[in-house]
């Protein structure tokens, strides 16, 4: 499929906060997303990873600041696609899910059986096609929806800790599938709580603490001189709290 002519790249967040009632998501983040190698985001438990990709996708509008793709700021997701790290499947085959997707990416009719081949094959599922969706591994079912995101030819493609419950083969697989989306050009932002798979796929490294930005750095220099305190706790395995 032809992309537009516009962009959604740089993603700017501008002092982006984002809260529920009394509860503070993320506070007065500032974030500047450009091409290039997978963003991976990382921090403890409940430091506001998944909040950050909802922003990022246009899910949520933030409570204060503002957030922007290629310096628009309306928020409909034509050139992004997120993945939850529990993905749904439709009740039907793999193959039909796939199609669903195109459809909803405005494929035409016609292109849309030859072009959810491809991306089956491209995930490494097109022996499994015409396989029910909800019978399928939790490694396979990751990667159909990874499929499905695809089908959309993101240019921004969001990920939320989508190894977290996989054994080890199932997630190299699925980072191969990442790798390759990102090296045809797709920017990958995944949340990840792997330190290990961090440093596989990351090109620059964003650290949240309780909603904070606490360090954004190239994937080296993060690990090898961590500019914060509470970074190089998080890096040795403490506890950061």
């Amino acid at each position: 499929m032809m992309r537009a002519a516009s962009s959604d790249l740089p993603l700017v967040l501008d002092r982006v906060s984002l809260s529920a009632g009394p509860v503070t998501m993320l506070d007065c983040l500032s974030l500047t997303i450009t091409p290039g190698a997978p963003t991976l985001v990382v921090g403890p438990n409940g430091s506001g990873k998944t909040s950050l990709l909802r922003l990022c996708m246009g899910l949520a509008a933030p409570s204060a600041g503002s957030v922007s793709w290629g310096g628009r700021t309306d928020r409909g997701p034509a050139r992004r696609a997120i993945l939850f790290q529990k993905p749904v499947m439709l009740r039907r085959s793999a193959t039909a899910n796939v199609v669903y997707a195109l459809g909803q990416a405005g494929c035409p009719r016609r292109l849309r059986a030859a072009r959810a081949a491809e991306l089956l094959e491209r995930v490494g599922l097109l022996g499994l096609a015409n396989h029910p969706a909800r019978r399928l591994s939790g490694g396979e079912q990751q990667r159909l929806a990874l499929a499905r995101a695809l089908a959309r030819d993101p240019e921004i493609l969001l990920l939320d800790e989508p190894t977290a419950s996989l054994d080890p083969a199932a997630t190299r697989f699925v980072e191969e599938i990442i790798l390759m989306a990102a090296q045809s050009g797709t920017k990958v932002v995944m949340a990840s709580h792997d330190l290990g798979q961090v440093r596989r796929l990351a090109g620059d490294v964003v650290f949240l603490v309780r909603g904070r930005l606490c360090a954004h750095a190239a994937s080296g220099d993060f690990f090898e001189y961590p500019s914060t305190p509470k970074a190089a706790a998080f890096i040795r395995g403490d506890l950061v709290l």
